[in-house]
């Protein structure tokens, strides 16, 4: 803790100190030498600044430090040597104990300090500040129960900083995911459009050019799904993803079974089922070798099951492909939907080629695609 921050801290203490009006009044009013004036006032200053610098650790880590053994000692010296109206002194002492001292020290600390400060009145034989030892003990209450709270509410004020970077880290986990599932499928689209270009240019131009339009069509695309997830307004839909994937699958060459109907969803679900959509096309442009997917979407026992299958090299023993080994887009479609209580498998097929299932909760009525 910085100086500041400690002295900061002890500001709330200031107003505690109308109980040295007994020993300032007591140095004015009593006669006694110059010299036994000047040790008193100049004792009485040390112990106050040393009693707001102990105070300034209230909430924070206990432990016995120098400066209250130093504020113990000159209390007690002051309240020895000039008397009763001194002894208030230990009231300090009790303040800073409960708000300092490990808490095992806490409580023998304060009961030493109401005793002294007991002592020292009956042997002055001022019977009119017996009310002095009792504060003692009352101001430890008092204390314990404010540094208590500072305590709480510090660590309160943790928590919230820490929910706070972890909310960060989750929106900046799910940016990526996004991302990734966004121009993964773009890109490969196309790559794949570009490639067929390529080899279209010679033999035949037009069509060449049909590929290198759709090219264009798919950057734009992909440009605006960026901005708009940029934007946080990026919502990707089961059909709208469907409708994609038919048009990407069939313009490489493979062949496309679509579901004729597929449900309502709700928003979260429609979104979740969606990006499998995506990341499962992508995966059959990049790497299956398919030649023919399969889609299917149905409604179980109140749940909507998203399947796709294909007949390429995902089933084929020593092959790796992106899916059957963990990866970026497999771990966000299983946080996507396992998010909504639902499960995500992919594997082998019963007959060959790949298979990627996902099921979600869902309450909905189906309607034409």
């Amino acid at each position: 803790m910085d100086r500041s921050t400690r002295w900061g801290q002890a500001i709330w203490a200031v107003p505690w100190l109308l109980f040295q009006w007994f020993p300032v009044s007591d140095l004015v009013t009593t006669d006694r030498p110059a010299p036994a004036r000047w040790a008193g006032a100049i004792g009485l200053l040390a112990f106050t600044l040393v009693y707001l610098r102990v105070m300034g650790q209230l909430g924070r880590p206990r432990a016995l430090r120098a400066d209250f053994v130093v504020m113990v000692v000159l209390a007690a010296a002051l309240a020895g040597g000039f008397g009763a109206n001194w002894s208030g002194l230990m009231i300090y002492v009790s303040a800073a104990a409960a708000a300092a001292l490990p808490w095992r020290w806490v409580w023998p600390a304060v009961v030493a300090a109401a005793l002294l400060c007991l002592a020292v009145i009956l042997a002055d034989e001022d019977s009119g500040l017996l009310f002095l030892p009792p504060i003692c003990l009352l101001t430890a209450f008092g204390i314990r129960g404010t540094g208590y709270l500072m305590t709480v509410n510090r660590e309160l004020q943790q928590a919230r900083e820490e929910l706070a970077r972890h909310a960060v880290a989750e929106e900046r986990l799910r940016f990526a995911r996004d991302l990734h599932d966004l121009l993964g499928h773009s890109l490969s689209l196309i790559a794949l459009k570009s490639e067929l270009a390529r080899r279209l240019a010679l033999v035949d131009p037009v069509r060449a050019g049909a590929e290198m339009a759709d090219v264009e069509d798919a950057a734009r695309q992909a440009l605006a799904e960026v901005r708009e997830a940029v934007s946080g307004y990026r919502q990707v839909t089961c059909g709208q993803a469907l409708a994609e994937a038919r048009a990407a699958l069939t313009g490489a060459g493979i062949t496309v079974r679509l579901p004729d109907r597929v449900p309502v969803l709700p928003v979260g679900t429609d979104a979740a089922l969606g990006w499998v959509v995506r990341e499962a096309t992508t995966n059959v442009l990049r790497h299956s070798g398919a030649g023919q997917v399969t889609v299917a979407l149905t409604e179980d026992g109140g749940r909507a099951v998203l399947t796709v299958t294909d007949d390429g090299r995902g089933g084929v023993p020593g092959v790796t492909v992106l899916g059957t080994s963990p990866g970026s887009g497999l771990a966000g479609l299983r946080e996507r939907v396992g998010a909504l209580g639902g499960e995500l498998v992919a594997g082998p097929g019963d007959d060959g080629g790949y298979r990627l299932r996902a099921s979600v909760p869902l309450t909905s009525a189906t309607v034409d695609a």
